[in-house]
């Protein structure tokens, strides 16, 4: 093998490994992902592209978009609505706690 083959197949290595990474932070962000939708998710991009040879790029596209995608599939609905819920619960205590703290002078 060439040495610019390598150094091609490193690259393209090292961008679907940033293209993976990238995927799990944005996916995990998802209302009621845990870590087995975490793990079903990471196991249906490897297989795929394991199976046609395609950078996770070429076959999903943004990996920001497909995690919202891959949560929105994966997810059941009454569980993410549940986390939303529960998120704007906990946004507006953090909110209510800074403006008690800002009024004392805390």
């Amino acid at each position: 093998m060439a040495k610019k083959d390598r150094t091609t197949d490193a690259a393209r290595e090292k961008d679907r490994e940033k293209w993976m990474a990238r995927f799990q932070v944005r996916l995990v962000m998802q209302p009621g992902v845990d870590r087995a939708v975490v793990l079903q998710a990471v196991k249906d991009v490897t297989a795929h592209c394991a199976d046609t040879g395609e950078h996770p790029r070429d076959a999903f596209g943004d990996p920001d978009a497909h995690a919202v995608q891959a949560a929105a599939r994966l997810v059941p609905a009454d569980r993410a609505a549940r986390a939303r819920r529960h998120d704007a619960v906990v946004d507006t205590l953090g909110s209510v706690l800074k403006r008690a703290g800002d009024v004392a002078g805390l």
